[in-house]
């Protein structure tokens, strides 16, 4: 029979002589995280390599340090290079809906953006001399009084032409005059023209023919002045203005020669200038008109501006950017609108960038789930990283949400790395279901749960809570201190030879701890204020555990602590909610009879048992066929139920504890109820580790306390659970006064020695048990079984022959 465990193999303590600090505020800070080194390489592979679709992809559970680990990784690798290239947006002067993006040296489009303010800004100014100078009023005014001469000698040939037609001619406009016949020097009316008959009139309607004519071509030739004059002073006004400005734009030209775009942007600009130069030479101010409508006629001098899209500063290292809210435009940038007078409106000036182009030529970190959630945002992310450019759209634009106008700004070129944070499920899930993901995340960088708690990690996981408490400006800790946080991390993993690598549970427990070692007036965290901050957040969480304990006590929970109980036993199982674990016992009942080989699982034809947990009777069967009937059939019927469950029940973990009751019951042998079960059984009566092992020891101790102190009570845990053992100190102490004990075993048969003090009993060479073994037991029962069944079936064959007889 397997004896108890020792105290030594319930809880690993960490020894505080191994530190030789008085405090952690004596030791150095760590850079970053140990025990990730294949993390790190992972992050490092990808940071470095020049490929495409080598992206990242950092899992772990959530709190584990990846985020900050990837954000210090990747900034302190960006120190070394320089920034990328600025971006701007310029107005596309002949097609106002498609912005031009001009690409600048890091640093330079501040100093473009200025050049062109500045340059703006000397146009409004000089233009209005130039054409208020007397150069150009001179020019003006002559080619005005070269064109007037002209039109004067048309008239005066009209005039003539008049005369000799006798017609009186009046000039009403350059366009236009009127005319009328004159006889014997008098202009007739057309009431007296009407009364004239005969040849006479016909010979006046002939000359107002004639001179009509005349007029027209003459009127004909006043127009073709007119566009000429028009023309002339139109060419006189662009040459003006063309050397007003040139040399202007020509001393920008020359500062960014080595850019075309910028070039023919320029050059652009100037033929904007000069056809819109009476934009410079209005004055609202001069105008006699209300305040508001001077605002109207003002001239808008915006479409020279310089959207300064993504800037540097000279010599500035690449961009580390952590987007927090990944929708759609934060993404790849947006294009915002003005409302005016009830309509839309937008231009160059009103593009907004996104994340990606402001991670351009550095890196991009996002939450996998943040961007998983937003729609369209993973899609979007992909097509930028397939294209290799930065395309910036709407929504509402894309799928017709509205028909507004909208700009189609020329995309911008993009040469960044995308690292995303997440959770396993999320990497394998994407990995399974979406094709492009492992094209265009090919690393993948898996954090650590747990780190081995070796010497050397023991003294670096010191170097860790130091770390913290400097960072989060905390109270330095005691080697005391430091100690129990070791012990209480390898708790936290439930591996008594590895402590927690979750950074953030690490972070909360010294934060907590500060605040106790404070209110208590310590100038470090000692080891009291850890165990503090442990019993407080039992105390915090533990109401539904003490309601379920105090049902236990009352007897609404019928829980058997004492005495001895055929195929009835303590089962054990584990309790998770909002985060707090705790165990809870049990109580399993098997009824054995006649039958045909099978083991009724009640919990699950009642649909309340999960697929592992019927997995795991099932497995009963096959131990039971192969153990006590190879060579007969197992005329076996048993039921087992969990005793007043009410909540679906999953898992393993109590399979070796049914299949106790059962042989129990088989043997008719009484069960100790002062000790309770965990652990999964196969097919060869192994038994197999569970999880959750210490939370459900000091659950059944706890129920134990609170009946009787002084009592004994144990617990049978699988062999293999030993390594996860790191129970509280109240338990310690229990089994250290021989009021509690631990057993550890192998095998089923192990585990019935323990739980009803009978011998289980080997097989020998025959297939036999010693009949006084509870195998024995167990296979004469069956045996009896067997025969019963056999009589029973013959008996009833007689019966029905008898029957057949008589009916003849």
């Amino acid at each position: 029979m397997p004896s108890a465990l020792e105290i030594s193999q319930l809880y690993k303590k960490c020894d505080s002589s191994l530190f030789s600090f008085k405090t952690t505020k004596e030791l150095e800070p760590l850079e970053e995280p140990f025990g990730q080194k294949n993390a790190l390489d992972a992050i490092d592979f990808a940071a470095n390599i020049e490929q495409d679709g080598y992206n990242l992809f950092a899992m772990g559970t959530s709190g584990s340090g990846k985020h900050s680990t990837v954000m210090n990784f990747l900034q302190k690798k960006t120190r070394s290079q320089k920034a990328p290239n600025d971006w701007c947006y310029v107005n596309n002067f002949k097609d106002p809906r498609k912005p031009i993006a001009i690409e600048l040296p890091s640093g330079h489009a501040i100093g473009f953006k200025d050049n062109m303010d500045e340059l703006v800004e000397l146009l409004k100014e000089i233009l209005p001399t130039v054409f208020e100078g007397s150069a150009y009023r001179n020019e003006y005014e002559a080619i005005n009084q070269k064109y007037m001469e002209k039109e004067t000698q048309i008239f005066q040939y009209l005039q003539d032409e008049a005369k000799k037609h006798d017609i009186a001619m009046n000039a009403t406009s350059k366009n236009r005059v009127s005319f009328a016949p004159v006889i014997n020097g008098k202009v007739i009316t057309a009431s007296e023209f009407n009364a004239i008959e005969g040849k006479e009139k016909e010979e006046i309607e002939k000359k107002v023919n004639e001179f009509e004519k005349i007029v027209k071509d003459g009127l004909h030739g006043v127009n073709e002045l007119n566009k000429a004059q028009r023309k002339e002073l139109k060419d006189l006004e662009k040459r003006i203005t063309k050397e007003s400005v040139e040399s202007l734009i020509d001393e920008v030209r020359s500062k960014y020669k080595y850019s075309d775009k910028i070039t023919a942007y320029l050059d652009d600009l100037e033929d904007d200038v000069i056809h819109h130069v009476q934009d410079f030479l209005v004055k609202p101010d001069e105008m006699p008109m209300i305040p508001f409508m001077k605002e109207l006629y003002t001239p808008s001098f915006s479409r020279y501006g310089v959207n300064l899209f993504i800037t540097h500063e000279e010599n500035a290292p690449s961009a580390v950017i952590y987007e927090d809210n990944p929708i759609h435009q934060n993404l790849i940038g947006k294009i915002e609108h003005l409302s005016q007078v009830g309509t839309l409106v937008t231009d160059f000036s009103m593009i907004k960038p996104g994340a990606l182009h402001k991670a351009n030529g550095g890196y991009l970190v996002l939450d996998a789930r943040k961007l998983l959630m937003q729609p369209f945002a993973y899609e979007e992310l992909k097509r930028a990283l397939r294209s290799k450019e930065i395309r910036i759209e709407s929504l509402a634009q894309q799928y017709s949400f509205i028909s507004t106008t909208s700009l189609e700004p020329e995309p911008i070129p993009i040469d960044v790395k995308v690292a995303l944070i997440g959770e396993r499920i999320l990497y394998y899930l994407l990995y399974h279901y979406d094709p492009d993901f492992g094209e265009l995340f090919k690393v993948v960088a898996d954090f650590e749960d747990s780190i081995v708690r070796s010497k050397e990690n023991t003294h670096l996981y010191a170097q860790m809570i130091g770390t913290i408490a400097t960072n989060h400006d905390l109270l330095p800790l005691t080697p005391d201190a430091v100690a129990r946080v070791i012990e209480e991390s390898s708790r936290e993993v439930s591996h008594s030879l590895k402590f927690s690598a979750h950074l953030r549970t690490l972070s909360d427990l010294l934060k907590e701890a500060d605040y106790w070692a404070k209110k208590n007036s310590h100038s470090a965290v000692e080891k009291d204020d850890i165990n503090k901050v442990l019993q407080t957040r039992i105390d915090r969480a533990n109401r539904i555990q003490m309601r379920l304990y105090e049902q236990i006590d009352e007897g609404t929970i019928m829980i058997d602590l004492s005495g001895s109980v055929v195929g009835q036993i303590n089962a054990l199982s584990f309790i998770s909610m909002g985060g707090y674990n705790f165990g809870i016992a049990s109580k399993i009942t098997a009824r054995t009879r006649i039958g045909k080989g099978e083991i009724i699982d009640i919990e699950r034809k009642v649909e309340l048992g999960g697929p592992i947990h019927s997995k795991g009777v099932m497995i009963l069967s096959s131990y039971l066929g192969s153990t006590y009937a190879q060579n007969k059939p197992l005329s076996l019927s048993s039921s087992l139920v969990f005793e007043q469950s009410y909540n679906k029940i999953d898992g393993d973990s109590a399979s070796s504890t049914e299949l106790y009751a059962i042989l129990s019951s088989l043997a008719n042998l009484p069960i100790k109820q002062n000790i309770a079960v965990t652990g999964s059984v196969n097919q060869f009566g192994e038994i197999q580790p569970i999880g959750g092992v210490n939370e459900k020891i000091e659950g059944f101790f706890d129920i134990c306390m609170r009946r009787d102190k002084n009592g004994f009570y144990g617990v049978i845990i699988p062999e293999t659970n030993i390594k996860h053992l790191m129970l509280k100190t109240e338990v310690l102490e229990a089994v250290e006064k021989g009021n509690f004990a631990i057993y550890a075993v192998k095998t089923i048969n192990e585990g019935i020695e323990i739980l009803t003090g009978v011998e289980a009993g080997e097989v020998d060479e025959k297939g036999n048990y010693p009949s006084s073994s509870v195998n024995g037991m167990v296979m004469a029962r069956l045996e009896e079984f067997s025969e019963n069944a056999r009589d029973f079936y013959h008996k009833k064959s007689d019966n029905s022959d008898e029957e057949n007889k008589t009916d003849k």
